[in-house]
């Protein structure tokens, strides 16, 4: 095998559990994935969420950094709309020069979260003022960059300097993030957990490839489950939904009915329509994934898999890895 294997995690919450023990699972899990020989490990973001206990990604990889030696610890992502690109890129090298080295940052399009909290986030900015996603991707990219020091005094600059810099990510799901993200190298991560389509994937990665002229890594991140049995695997994966909400020309998928019901309530939207969608999870034993994975690599080119195990149970998703990098 000649790819490897690297985790996001989401902390969700189970029936009957508190965000503190759903928190402490996520370090359970990343100190599992050091010892296993995972690559890195991500979280991410996530506002207003019943479920996932996740809103600040900075705060969790400072806490996960501190309590990992090896391991790669980002971001998967920051949503980068809701926030200045300045203070971004401080919060990434302040990490990065506590755990040289060890910090990789994503960055998300996405709101991660339903209206009112986008907008509270916002409250400090109208939305109309706002820059679009590229623009405020290209600041981010010149505060990451840009820190001579003979620019002291000419313009801000994101201190302190790191002894060596974040890896670079952008997460999407679509040709137009690939490309944006080979223009402005920056790495590129295909979200196949959010988007499943195997066209989208294909056309994604290999857009990334021809723009990016081979500077650039392509990643692609997947919903996996492993178990001892395929039958196991399809029991444990079965009757995983999600929900598609369309109001106008907008998308957003979540996790639950109620969370679809509160999109639209929350968006004042008179006409939309809700879709019962079911995830769709690479599952089987640890064979038969890797036999999946090898198949995609041969295919699109790509050394790195990014697996998210969309199950709230901690044990069943410390299992799934476990059993995947008996493999590793």
């Amino acid at each position: 095998m000649n790819y490897r294997l690297s985790l996001l995690d989401q902390s969700p919450i189970n029936d009957g559990q508190t965000a503190a023990q759903a928190l402490n699972a996520t370090l359970t899990f990343a100190q599992a994935a050091e010892r296993l020989g995972y690559h890195r490990l991500w979280v991410s973001e996530h506002h207003d969420a019943e479920k996932l206990a996740g809103s600040s990604p900075e705060v969790l990889i400072a806490w996960l950094l501190a309590h990992t030696s090896r391991l790669r610890i980002g971001s998967g992502g920051v949503m980068l709309q809701h926030y200045s690109p300045y203070k971004v890129a401080e919060n990434f090298h302040l990490l990065s020069s506590l755990a040289p080295d060890r910090v990789d940052i994503g960055i998300g399009k996405a709101p991660g979260g339903l209206p009112l909290s986008t907008k509270a986030l916002r409250a400090h900015a109208p939305a109309e003022s706002a820059p679009g996603f590229p623009a405020q991707l290209q600041q981010l990219t010149h505060y990451l960059t840009h820190l001579d020091d003979h620019l002291a005094g000419t313009e801000a600059r994101a201190l302190p300097r790191p002894p060596v810099a974040p890896q670079r990510f952008l997460l999407g799901a679509s040709k137009e993030s690939a490309r944006l993200a080979a223009s402005l190298g920056w790495n590129f991560v295909f979200a196949g957990f959010i988007n499943a389509s195997a066209e989208a994937m294909t056309e994604s990665v290999l857009a990334f490839h021809e723009y990016s002229a081979g500077q650039g890594q392509a990643l692609v991140s997947l919903a996996v489950l492993a178990a001892e049995t395929r039958e196991l695997a399809a029991e444990k994966v079965a009757e995983r939904h999600n929900f598609r909400v369309t109001v106008g020309d907008r998308h957003v998928t979540v996790g639950s009915r109620e969370q679809a019901e509160a999109f639209v309530r929350q968006s004042g939207a008179t006409q939309y329509h809700i879709e019962q969608q079911q995830i769709s999870v690479l599952h089987g034993t640890p064979g038969d994934i890797h036999q999946q994975l090898r198949d995609i690599q041969r295919r699109l080119c790509v050394n790195e898999f990014v697996i998210h195990t969309p199950l709230t149970e901690a044990d069943v998703r410390l299992k799934s890895i476990e059993l995947l990098a008996g493999q590793l």
